[in-house]
């Protein structure tokens, strides 16, 4: 989700010596310089008044106690106007007592019927008319909490760190909305439990307001001038004034869960005739603890977790990819504190640790130094052995230990310098990867940003796990697991300038052939590549366009031996449109590839990409690309062909929400027009939410690939993000042709109850 439109920066490929020059110009330029000799706005401020009780929530500010607080107006219209009046009225008002700080909005809204708000699961309402508080509890703008309701009071709640929103996190908050003849109302009711601050006398809060007003454009409005050439969000907010004598409470949850299932499944998955065998019903019971002596403090262990995935991963094409595919973490206890983390090259993903049997975090801050430690002991190990052209996913039921330590000094508006150590070891095999990174920013516009890492890697010692004797560079190792130690580094430089009209960036990528990160997502290594993006941007915001965009993104791909892998240059142009419609367009003027040996020259291509909310009834996106591939699997050829997505969402009422997706991929020989493959995946979800708690859901999927249905139903009831109750199950056809038809492969059925004591 965006929330200010902020300047993609897309590239053109040029010789070093031309890139040396355009970075000379743009740092030096005197045009440049003054653009960004601008002050962050500091001057909006709030005044938060203590109330003696607690507020009833009801939606509609009705509390007598609203009255006495400060009303201040959203009043800046900074999408796509650029800080011009707002279209509609916008007021707000905050209170605090020793548990809560509290927020109440009062939208104004002269077309009542145009509202857009459904019913449905939290961080589900994004499309529809809601109103954010962005608040900053340490006033150094390098994370932000961000609180979102909907008219229906139906919650949304991220993490922004820069200019990156985390949808993953979920805090334990009480909202309510109301509609009325006048527009709609909104409070909010955040415990401090559930946030983290500095334990000071006097607190001084980094705040803005937004509210997203979607009809024919996504007009959003703010409390604060939006600069678009500040980057920085956070740094244009206001204050707030007042919040006195705020206790730092001890804070002490439990989370125990129950889970019952039962499963079933054919002996032999590619014999129809084997017999299915139905197991036994098992139970399995676990808790999590969470212990904060303050809020700057948290440390949170868990025993036997449940970290199963009630919300099933889509099924990704993935039939000419040489490469592990990447999934988002979905599990609660990995997504806390995830943000810490965090990095550009994925030397840490969560996933990796599969089926822990123990886990263990410590969160903390102390003044400008923020920590974090997080480790677990796996049963069932996977990995990644990355390589030039290909890797290697394995799963073992090998067991491991892994420890990640995080620390991170922030220093400045948006700068830090952290340092990482990750470590994973198993009987006699180990993976230690440490490392820096940082993020400097200059002037107002421009970003130093850099990760440089090394790793030590002794691997297992049986190539019966893996026998891919695939060699990992000039270095004289393999992949296989025959016990072989080495080290290697990896480094990513990056400098960029975001800025409202010229963006650009340039990065840097080096990884040895012998860098592993086993408790990350690194899939490909041997590489020296550089990437220069750019793109100017034209504001315009007329009858039917919003603002378009022209850009460049090119780059260079070397081997550690020195031997030129790829070359690209891919013009664009993207368009803003009026019924809420993106458009972007990319052509592959240079792409020449050398893959297996083979030269590939011209692989010519165009991409495009459609996003379109007409209605508040239906959502469509489309996203194609049509021209030459090279066929990566088996032997290399070139081909001719297409891979496309669609999906449509229908919002018949604002309880029922359905969504269809269709994904397809062909590609035939160039020379012989043989084909070398075409299939699709068509995935089909029903959703009915019959409260804010507790929805209905159906998923239908068919991969003609393999053949395969697989049908999720799911009824779902849940108080808040962690206090949840699942009841559903899984059933898998497959197709064994024309003899045998659909047979079930696999079923389960299970529930779960998890529950949230917190004192």
């Amino acid at each position: 989700m965006r929330l200010v439109d902020t300047n993609c920066c897309n590239a053109c490929w040029l010789p070093v010596q031309g890139i040396c020059f355009l970075l000379i110009a743009c740092l030096f330029s005197p045009a440049f310089a003054a653009a960004s000799d601008r002050s962050d706005s500091i001057s909006y401020k709030i005044n938060c008044h203590r109330c003696e009780t607690n507020i009833k929530l009801t939606g509609k500010l009705d509390d007598p106690q609203w009255q006495l607080a400060q009303r201040v107006e959203v009043a800046y219209e900074v999408t796509p106007g650029e800080n011009t009046p707002s279209p509609q009225k916008t007021f707000v008002r905050t209170m605090y007592n020793s548990e809560y700080v509290y927020f109440g909005f009062d939208c104004r809204d002269t077309t009542i019927s145009s509202i857009r708000a459904h019913i449905t699961d939290r961080d589900k309402m994004y499309d529809d008319d809601w109103v954010m508080v962005i608040l900053d509890t340490y006033g150094d703008y390098q994370r932000s909490y961000e609180f979102v309701v909907n008219p229906y009071g139906i919650q949304g709640d991220l993490l922004r760190t820069s200019n990156n929103e985390d949808d993953s996190f979920d805090a334990v908050w009480e909202s309510k909305s109301a509609i009325d003849d006048s527009g709609w109302t909104a409070e909010m009711a955040i415990p401090l439990k559930s946030m983290r601050f500095p334990a000071i006398p006097e607190q001084n809060w980094v705040v803005d307001f937004l509210r997203n007003y979607p009809r024919a454009s996504r007009v959003q409005i703010s409390w604060t001038p939006i600069s678009r050439d500040n980057p920085c969000l956070p740094c244009q907010g206001g204050h707030i004034e007042g919040v006195r004598d705020v206790q730092s409470t001890t804070s002490v949850d439990l989370l125990p869960y129950v889970v019952g299932q039962e499963s079933g499944q054919l002996q032999d998955g590619s014999d129809p005739t084997s017999h299915f065998d139905n197991g036994d019903v098992k139970g399995r019971v676990g808790i999590g603890a969470r212990y904060a002596p303050s809020p700057d403090l948290a440390v949170e262990g868990t025993i036997n977790p449940d970290f199963s995935q009630v919300e099933s991963d889509a099924t990704q094409i993935s039939v000419n990819s040489n490469y592990a595919l990447f999934y988002p973490e979905k599990r609660p206890f990995f997504l806390l504190g995830a943000d810490m983390f965090q990095n550009q090259t994925q030397t840490f993903y969560t996933r990796s640790i599969n089926n822990p049997l123990a886990a263990a975090r410590v969160i903390g801050k102390s003044g400008s130094l923020s920590f974090a430690y997080l480790g677990a002991s796996d049963r069932n190990t996977p990995y990644i052995v990355p390589g030039e052209e290909s890797s290697d996913a394995v799963a073992t039921d090998i067991s491991s230990f892994s420890n990640a330590v995080r620390a991170r000094y922030d220093f400045g508006k948006e700068n830090y310098l952290g340092g990482t150590i990750i470590t994973r070891n198993a009987t006699d095999a180990h993976n230690y990867v440490g490392g820096v990174d940082w993020n400097y920013k200059f002037w107002e516009n421009y970003y130093f940003q850099g990760e440089m890492f090394y790793s030590d890697t002794k691997e297992l010692n049986d190539t019966s796990i893996l026998s891919d004797t695939r060699q990992l560079g000039s270095t004289g190792n393999n992949a296989a697991f025959n016990g072989e130690q080495y080290s290697g580094g990896s480094t990513m430089l990056t400098l960029l300038r975001n800025a409202r009209d010229i963006s650009f960036s340039v990065e840097y990528l080096d990884r040895a052939p012998t860098f592993q990160a086993q408790d990350g997502f690194v899939t490909n290594n041997d590489t020296r590549e550089l990437f220069l993006q750019e793109s100017y941007s034209f504001y315009t915001n007329n009858g039917f366009l919003d603002m378009w965009q022209i850009f460049m993104n090119n780059g260079l791909h070397y081997n550690y031996d020195g031997i030129r892998k790829e070359k690209w240059a891919l013009p664009g142009l993207y368009f803003q449109l009026k019924s809420q419609t993106n458009i972007n367009l990319i052509y592959f003027l240079v792409n020449d590839e050398l893959y297996q040996g083979i030269e590939f020259y011209k692989i010519n291509r165009g991409e495009i990409t459609i996003n379109s909310r007409p209605s508040k009834l239906l959502t469509l996106s489309f996203d194609g690309t049509f021209g030459k591939f090279i066929k990566r699997v088996d032997s290399a050829d070139i081909g001719t062909g297409h891979t496309i997505s669609a999906e449509a969402t229908v919002r018949p009422t604002s309880q029922l929400v359905l969504d269809l997706t269709y994904s397809r991929s062909r590609l035939s020989s160039v020379a012989t027009g043989d084909l070398f493959y075409d299939g699709y995946i068509m995935r089909g979800t029903a959703i009915y939410d019959f409260t804010a708690a507790l929805f209905l859901r159906l998923i239908v999927q068919y991969d003609e690939f393999s053949g395969e249905t697989d049908i999720y139903p799911l009824l779902s009831y849940k108080l808040n993000p962690y206090t949840i109750f699942y009841a559903g199950s899984t059933f898998s056809d497959n197709d064994f042709g024309q003899v045998y038809g659909m047979r079930e492969t696999s079923r389960q059925f299970f529930l779960k109850l998890q529950y949230l004591i917190r004192s």
